[in-house]
């Protein structure tokens, strides 16, 4: 028996190696371009493997995204259809989210772009902003991460709203629902945080008509999927006024090009994809349990649904 492991930079696989051979003796763990016997293989974690590979694997039985997305996995064209994708979350990702968006809503809510900007011309400006209740922020996606990402906002006393495809109820936030929904929802948000699975129905959602719903001013937060965003649709909103700034933690090319107009545009704060980048510790612990319950199983409480994308 035997696992692969990929994630794009030879080191980290390693580093990825030597924790799941420590935490699942049982198996052979192998790096992805030295697989062995690939009949051997029962398991591949991946970030982002490369179109093909996976299907070398005649006896897999799944495949496990390090993350919590597995549109990464999906993506593959000649991905076996039937192979189940196991998700990689627990409390430290939710945690590691629900700080990254409150950090960028507050640093949105308190204007500290401009007192960023002040300090470097040594230019004393009081600024006074609306207090938490009077900022009317949306978040887009109410899966469990989202949904604890909304409540965090809505104790430190935010108006916060949530919108997904099909709703529910969180405590302490305004849900809307569906495409009906959505133009309300849109209406009300002076910040917006999208956290929404990339799947063909949420790809290029955040584009010049969404933009154009949106209070002027309006700041954008996207933590989710570089896809989710249409560039020259979002760099007009910012350069129109309709959009007041952004902060974007992930890009439909990454790293982000060292030429890439994002890296120097005065409103826009780029991060590295690092909203909730799980630590190798945590992160093959957590898939560790994953794959023995799956082994005990045939399934665990970490299986997406391929069909709906996450």
């Amino acid at each position: 028996m035997s696992i692969v492991v990929y994630l794009g930079d030879a080191q980290e696989t390693q580093e990825w190696v030597e924790l799941l051979s420590g935490l699942l003796p049982e198996f052979e763990i192998r790096d992805l371009d030295d697989p062995g016997d690939p009949a051997a293989v029962d398991y591949a974690v991946v970030w982002a493997p490369p179109a093909g590979r996976i299907k070398a694997f005649p006896n897999l039985k799944a495949v496990v995204s390090i993350g919590a997305g597995v549109d990464h996995v999906l993506r593959d064209p000649e991905l076996p259809r039937h192979l189940p994708i196991l998700r990689t979350t627990g409390p430290d990702m939710v945690q590691r989210l629900r700080e990254y968006v409150a950090l960028h809503v507050l640093t949105h809510h308190r204007d500290l772009s401009v007192t960023d900007a002040n300090q470097q011309r040594a230019h004393w400006q009081q600024i006074v902003t609306p207090i938490a209740p009077r900022r009317r922020v949306g978040i887009m996606g109410l899966g469990n991460i989202a949904r604890a990402c909304a409540q965090t906002l809505a104790m430190l006393g935010f108006d916060t709203a949530g919108w997904s495809r099909s709703g529910g109820d969180v405590e302490g936030v305004t849900v809307f629902a569906g495409a009906e929904g959505l133009p309300a929802f849109l209406d009300r948000c002076d910040i917006l945080v999208c956290l929404l699975p990339l799947t063909p129905q949420t790809r290029d959602i955040l584009n010049a008509d969404l933009f154009a719903r949106l209070p002027r001013g309006a700041r954008l937060i996207n933590a989710a999927r570089g896809g989710h965003l249409v560039e020259a649709d979002f760099l007009a909103a910012l350069d129109s006024g309709q959009l007041g700034g952004a902060t974007l933690d992930v890009f439909r090319t990454e790293p982000l090009p060292a030429d890439h107009p994002f890296w120097r545009h005065p409103k826009i704060r780029v991060t590295p994809h690092i909203a909730s980048m799980i630590d190798a510790e945590t992160g093959a612990s957590v898939i560790a349990a994953n794959i023995r319950a799956f082994e005990a199983t045939g399934t665990c409480e970490a299986v997406a649904d391929a069909e709906r994308g996450y």
